[in-house]
């Protein structure tokens, strides 16, 4: 019986580390991919984020790069709760039936990005934005537990070298 909690403690630890959403490998729909990415796919990288706990400082590796528009957000679940205030990040391909210019501070969205329980079509204000190349990237928390995998979003600002 001990062994079954255990077991069953540590699966619901891991779901809860494997970063953001349901399938959180694909990129939206419609996203460019960067070429020459400054932070080539693969490359390590110290994450200087703090999205979540455990992340400022964390070793991680690049697991995909995308020529995009990132937006801070603050949007209220719709599974209810307190409002999300300034979420980094979501990109201009998450946004339902989002336009191809960048949307500017102040502008309410509908989300379709599904990081966060409660996300998924919820509504938004766009609080920030910032054309740039954003990073999926996988990443052992500095507070220690598992890797996360394929953390979407970090920005280029956000990571650097080892």
């Amino acid at each position: 019986m001990k062994k079954l909690r255990l077991i069953t403690l540590m699966l619901v630890a891991a779901m809860g580390l494997s970063a953001c959403g349901a399938d959180t490998s694909k990129a939206p729909e419609g996203v460019k991919d960067v070429q020459k990415a400054a932070f080539p796919v693969g490359s390590d990288v110290i994450i200087h984020a703090d999205h979540m706990p455990g992340m400022k400082g964390a070793k991680g590796k690049i697991v995909a790069a995308y020529d995009t528009t990132a937006y801070a957000v603050t949007y209220t679940p719709t599974t209810g709760g307190a409002p999300v205030t300034n979420h980094k990040w979501i990109i201009q391909e998450e946004i339902k039936n989002h336009k191809t210019t960048a949307y500017k501070a102040g502008t309410e969205v509908i989300l379709k990005a599904d990081h966060e329980k409660g996300m998924m079509d919820a509504s938004a204000k766009i609080e920030s934005a910032e054309s740039t190349t954003v990073y999926m990237v996988d990443y052992t928390p500095t507070t220690g537990g598992g890797e996360v995998k394929n953390h979407k979003w970090v920005i280029e600002s956000e990571i650097a070298k080892p």
